[in-house]
């Protein structure tokens, strides 16, 4: 047999990884695993993670394997039995940080930092700007770390900081003191260490290290660094060159430095292992075709999935609705702005970012007096515009090359005033070189990443609630749906470019799962029924304390039906707060909350909204189904490596983290497994997970070949997606189900076969080549997987 190690993957199968769901866990999930068809299993981060961890990318320790997971111990053991049953594991590398503050002497590196500062052997480890802040008192001119964690100002908390020994302790929060300054007054011993405790509020406005998004506790690495790459990926190296591992997925490479150079650096250290990356495309935005990896993690995909199986028509109705009922005729294009806009913002969240950038500036224009005549607040509005308005994640600028004419584009032309032309010049590396230079053309890559990501994944997508399916990570709400032919089209694409990508519908970051979507997609199909519905159920359960949150909370109601009440409210107070219009995590209104909360549960347990949302259930049902089936199968055959998400190979209706990473029994899924046809039949569940088994079973018996877009013909045509792979595999599903009842169904729609016998996998019908009528094809399934020759 060949080793998992020599092959590409097939497909693979996440796993969240968690104290309560171990490497040990993992291992017994391995015989049904295998049973089910996937090649590799795609690990969540391994290395040492804050304490208690649910996620992982909190890392700690880059020195071992979680210990929390089980150890390496455990790794290899797990990687023994996957290997025993043919398969590969595949590992989350989180490159562009770890967890701040830490835990006492966890994180060496990082502890040794703030204990001795610039000086530290570690300091060049970490992204921080010394310049930023005076530094300790007998050293004034050497800079310190704010660490923004205090409840309140420093004199307000002064009483909750005990030193204990050599470290400096404020609740669970553990600091090491300078050498010599144990035995100082408080105050003074204080202003003498190389880091700054400040109150929480400051760090929008003052931080000076770079973090993950707005999150300070997630400190950035300086992973272009060749001893920080080294000294950060070693164990995960080491594992890889001993077989243990046979890929990596890269989180968050647009937080780096290069993306490219770190890429190049891993394949160089790994001999070119199987690697994807989280790279999120904007619109009709292309991975960097010389980024050498097999391709993406499956976002792109996902839009173009879900994107094809909703009505584009029927979705605009449905927005000019949801403007018409709220009062807003804001459009998710200028949401996404407007969300971007208010990050930069003196008070935004990324103000301190914007800081950075700013000092840089004058640093150049301190060494070169000739692009110093600029006024401050001119600088500061004309870099605010440019971050805002970048249209995708971020540019791509190596300083000494030519700068890609996709950045060039995206930062507009020559125009605009000195300060403007000065700016886009410096982000396009057009002044020359120097250290300065340099850091901003990268820097201001690495902010406009933050700002797309928090200003309308974790903003807009929040606050525009016309059709929640759309609001995806990777999503463009502005331009609902996909046509059948740029579906194609892309596929095409993506076989000819990147054909070891991954292709995804469910991941621990999407805010709804494909199920979910798929039920809401169906919305969009009768956006006047949904519409009057929503008006009925809000009639009944009372005045919303604000409206477009009502019509978040009925999706919600929908999308995961039924939920329970501690589900619900999660998922309304964290949408809330990352709207940040009448509450946010930062400043939150209580009584705002509190009103939403309190509305949320009674429109839940109300009996007049209840009935008539379950019923509203039944109705979607079928078409429903149809939409999960197609979007599974899609997924499972279209160009890419398939990537399954824990649980997704049954129906799943979970929503934003942490509802979405929560451990599955893959006991019971191997159970029904082995279900017969007889006990699938009317069972959306066991037809899903039959369904995933024989699209996985097919790609590991072999590659699938190349795709090739089959038209049908007939009064139904549009309603059929399908297309090839190769001469003996065809893909057929049903898109837009509702609308395709409403107009009499498949009638005489035929779809011409190639030559052959053919058998559907899922009903094992057979079939000759030649015209088939559409509606015997999928008499019993919307779907249908069919093979000649097998």
């Amino acid at each position: 047999m060949t080793s998992a190690a020599a092959r590409p993957p097939t497909a693979s199968y996440r796993l969240q990884l968690q104290p309560g769901f171990t490497l040990h866990d993992a291992e017994r999930a391995v015989p049904y695993l295998a049973a089910l068809g996937v090649s590799h299993l795609h690990l969540s981060p391994l290395l040492e993670a804050a304490p208690g961890s649910t996620h992982g990318y909190d890392t700690v320790d880059h020195s071992r394997i979680s210990e929390q997971l089980g150890g390496e111990a455990a790794l290899r053991s797990l990687a023994a039995e996957a290997h025993r049953h043919g398969l590969g594991l595949i590992a989350d590398v989180v490159p562009n940080h770890m967890a701040l503050p830490v835990p006492e002497q966890l994180n060496q590196p990082l502890w040794q930092v703030l204990r001795d500062g610039p000086d530290s052997p570690f300091a060049a480890w970490f992204d921080i700007d010394w310049t930023a802040q005076p530094g300790p008192a007998d050293a004034p001119g050497r800079g310190r770390l704010l660490l923004p964690l205090l409840g309140d100002r420093l004199g307000e908390v002064l009483d909750q900081l005990v030193v204990d020994g050599e470290v400096l302790r404020y609740h669970e929060h553990a600091f090491p003191l300078r050498e010599g300054t144990a035995r100082l007054p408080l105050v003074e011993l204080l202003a003498r260490q190389w880091y700054r405790l400040a109150w929480w509020r400051t760090a929008s406005s003052e931080l000076n290290y770079r973090r993950f998004f707005a999150i300070n506790d997630l400190i950035a690495v300086r992973v272009e660094v060749p001893e920080v790459f080294r000294a950060t990926h070693e164990v995960l190296l080491r594992l890889h060159g001993e077989g243990v591992l046979d890929g990596f997925r890269v989180d968050h490479p647009d937080g780096l430095a290069d993306p490219r150079g770190y890429l190049r650096r891993l394949a160089e250290a790994t001999g070119g292992a199987y690697t994807v990356v989280e790279k999120i495309l904007t619109g009709e935005e292309r991975l960097p075709a010389d980024w050498p990896c097999a391709g993406t993690t499956g976002y792109d995909a996902l839009r173009r999935i879900d994107g094809v199986l909703t009505d584009h028509a029927g979705a605009e109705r449905l927005v000019a609705g949801y403007q018409r009922d709220v009062a807003d005729r804001t459009g998710a294009a200028e949401a996404a702005l407007r969300g971007r806009a208010e990050l930069t913002g003196p008070h935004g969240e990324l103000a301190a970012e914007v800081e950075r950038l700013l000092r840089l500036v004058r640093r150049i224009g301190a060494a070169e007096p000739a692009l110093a005549d600029h006024p401050e607040p001119v600088l500061r509005d004309a870099l605010c515009a440019l971050l805002t308005g970048y249209p995708v994640y971020r540019p791509y600028v190596v300083p000494g090359e030519p700068a890609p004419p996709e950045a060039v584009a995206h930062l507009g032309g020559g125009g605009g005033d000195p300060a403007d032309r000065l700016l886009r010049d410096l982000a396009l590396g057009r002044l020359g070189r120097s250290p300065e230079k340099d850091e901003f053309c990268l820097r201001f890559a690495q902010t406009t990443s933050a700002i797309a990501a928090k200003g309308v994944e974790d903003t807009a997508f929040y606050r525009w609630n016309a059709l929640l399916s759309m609001n995806e990570v990777g999503g463009d709400p502005a331009h609902p749906g996909v046509t059948p032919d740029a579906f194609h089209r892309w596929c095409g694409q993506q076989e000819a470019d990147w054909p070891g990508g991954m292709t995804a519908l469910s991941t621990h970051d999407t805010k709804r799962s494909a199920d979910a979507r798929a039920r809401l997609a169906v919305l969009a199909e009768l956006p006047e029924a949904w519409a009057a519905e929503c008006a009925a159920w809000t009639a009944a359960a009372g005045p919303c304390p604000d409206r477009a949150s009502a019509w978040a909370i009925w999706q919600t109601l929908l999308a995961a039906w039924p939920l329970d009440e501690e589900r619900l409210v999660q998922v309304v107070l964290k949408s809330a707060r990352e709207a940040k219009l009448r509450t946010s995590w930062t400043a939150p209104d209580e009584a705002f909350e509190r009103a939403l909360a309190d509305w949320a549960r009674g429109a839940l347990g109300n009996p007049g909204p209840g009935p008539r949302i379950a019923g509203f259930v039944e109705l979607l049902a079928p078409y429903a189904r149809s939409n999960t089936l197609a979007a599974a199968l899609l997924q499972l055959t279209v160009p890419g490596v398939p990537d399954i998400y824990q649980g997704s190979e049954e129906p799943l209706y979970t929503l934003v983290d942490p509802d979405n990473r929560a451990p599955v029994d893959l006991g019971a899924l191997a159970v029904r497994l082995t279900d017969s046809a007889a006990d699938r039949a009317g069972d959306l569940a066991r037809e899903k997970l039959h369904l995933t088994a024989a699209a996985l079973h097919l790609r590991r018996s072999g590659p699938l070949g190349p795709y090739r877009p089959l038209a049908a013909t007939g009064p139904a045509a549009g309603h059929l997606l399908a297309f090839g792979r190769g001469p003996r595999v065809v893909t057929a599903v049903t898109r837009l189900p509702y609308g395709l009842r409403r107009s009499g169904g498949w009638r005489d729609t035929v779809l011409e076969l190639p030559p052959g016998r053919w058998t559907d996998e899922l009903t094992q019908r057979h079939y000759e080549g030649g015209p088939l009528q559409v509606a015997w094809l999928l008499e019993h399934h919307p779907v249908a997987l069919l093979t000649e020759g097998r």
